[in-house]
């Protein structure tokens, strides 16, 4: 007889405790459930008991605090149990010293406003826009007048020109250099090969060797007479202070003749001799020229009679005797004429700017010279010219930081483009605004363009020396162990 199959019979065969029986998933699922919150358990008292305050901070400190994550009384205030919740402006100063911003600002931000720390390993300085947008946005000054842009809200958002490229602003320099001229194929001496310089043939930052391609040996290793103020303008009142010590290739140094131009532009004089004057003030190329002169006639007294010199007449002046026996005094005395005359009007003026200036030689030149010639007849008030100073520029921008070394992976002309077709020594070559913002812009392709990148809030000029009063944790438990080993005398 056949089986009957029914659906009631075959439900029958279902069993309803099913989700009752313990599986594999419903094993680990329970043992997932009680572990993890006694784990956690365990940790939080380990770390309780280790006083490891990163169970419960806001987040891992910047670089330069690191060693304080598990200080938080270092900058936090203990409240009723609690930290607060910004660090205190004592603490901050209880380590390094905060000067003002301005002696004219109307209020005074708490550390805290700018520098936002447990934000992980960050650049600590690196301050929003709106810090500094919330003066600065709308600037006022408590002496009244304001001698800033006022409205100023990032480096995109209402950032004037640069200051020394405004106003038809010229450079105070008074060396007479062509650029442009320099930019290009140049011939190397008056019988030299024609070589191309490049811009680290003259320039190199402050801490760098220079590059000797263009250098003379002898002018490098002579003394001058001139000093630094001669050559650079003083750094103005106010100028920026760096809040760490400068390594020497933020700033150009300024270009020596003896490094840079001293075998291009000879200082020859006479074709008698091959070396060239002192790259020095004119009483003491004076002074050479009549030691030079002296000695050669004293070596040459058959030069004391001249022949006249045919390629040297002048049409509309009296001819001169075709030979003239001449005195030593006299001999050296139209040779040194013969020779400031090439140098005064030609090789000295052809860089520096020169001005009459009153007759006698100045101090100890004037005396050594009048001595040399005692006896001798000669009129020793000579008219030398006065060198006015080069008045080179060390620093462009006196309100804010630049860094040359940060810029080494562009060429010069990337950003003074300005020196392929400056013809004038009164141009100012620094890159506008509009050539920075080019690399410094918003967005992760761009360079840093927030203004602590080249400004900086605190006046360090006006910084003050702290008294350090934190004991580095390490050294703490092992601090009686010394003492006593400097008691050994171990």
């Amino acid at each position: 007889m056949a089986r009957t199959r029914t659906t009631k019979k075959l439900a029958q065969r279902i069993d309803l405790n099913y989700f009752k029986r313990p599986t594999p998933l419903k094993r680990a699922k329970f043992w997932l459930s009680v572990l993890l919150p006694l784990l956690a358990l365990v940790w939080i008292a380990e770390r309780t008991v280790f006083r490891d305050s990163r169970v419960y901070s806001s987040g891992r400190l910047s670089e330069p605090h690191a060693v304080l994550e598990k200080e938080c009384a270092a900058c936090h205030v203990l409240q009723a149990g609690a930290f607060s919740a910004k660090a205190a402006d004592n603490a901050c100063l209880a380590c390094h010293d905060g000067p003002i911003h301005h002696v004219n600002q109307t209020k005074s931000l708490e550390c805290a406003a700018c520098h936002s720390e447990h934000r992980g390993r960050v650049n600590v300085r690196a301050a929003s826009d709106q810090s500094c947008a919330e003066c600065h946005g709308d600037l006022k000054a408590s002496g009244g007048a304001i001698h800033f842009a006022s409205r100023i809200h990032s480096f995109e958002d209402g950032h004037p020109e640069f200051a020394r490229l405004r106003d038809g602003a010229r450079d105070p320099g008074t060396i007479k250099l062509n650029h442009a001229i320099h930019m290009k194929a140049i011939r190397r001496g008056p019988n030299g090969p024609m070589v191309r310089l490049e811009c680290r043939n003259c320039h190199h930052a402050t801490a760098v060797d220079a590059d000797l391609t263009y250098a003379d040996p002898k002018y490098r290793a002579a003394s001058v007479s001139y000093k630094d103020s001669d050559e650079v303008l003083t750094i103005q009142a106010g100028t920026l202070s760096p809040s760490h010590p400068i390594s020497g290739r933020e700033r150009m140094a300024p270009v020596k003749f003896a490094s840079a131009c001293a075998a291009c532009h000879l200082l020859t004089f006479d074709k008698r001799f091959d070396d060239g004057v002192p790259h020095d003030k004119p009483e003491i190329i004076y002074a050479f020229l009549v030691k030079k002169f002296r000695e050669y006639i004293a070596a040459h007294p058959a030069e004391l009679r001249v022949q006249r010199d045919p390629s040297r007449d002048i049409t509309g002046k009296p001819m001169a005797p075709e030979a003239r026996i001449l005195t030593p005094a006299q001999w050296v005395a139209e040779r040194t004429g013969e020779a400031e005359e090439l140098l005064w009007r030609k090789t000295c003026n052809q860089c520096h700017k020169l001005t009459p200036s009153a007759k006698g030689l100045p101090g100890r030149i004037e005396q050594s010279v009048r001595e040399s010639d005692a006896g001798k007849g000669n009129d020793n008030s000579v008219e030398l010219p006065y060198v006015v100073a080069a008045n080179t520029t060390l620093q462009w921008m006196p309100h804010a930081r630049f860094d040359h070394s940060a810029h080494t992976g562009f060429t010069c002309v990337s950003c003074h483009a300005k020196a392929l077709t400056s013809t004038e020594a009164s141009d100012i070559l620094l890159p506008g605004i509009a050539t920075c913002q080019k690399c410094h812009a918003p967005g992760a392709e761009h360079a840093e363009s927030r203004c602590f990148e080249c400004h900086t809030y605190h006046d360090w000029s006006k910084r003050k020396e702290v008294t350090p009063a934190f004991t580095l944790p390490a050294l703490r438990t092992g601090q009686v162990r010394v003492e006593t080993h400097s008691n050994d005398g171990r």
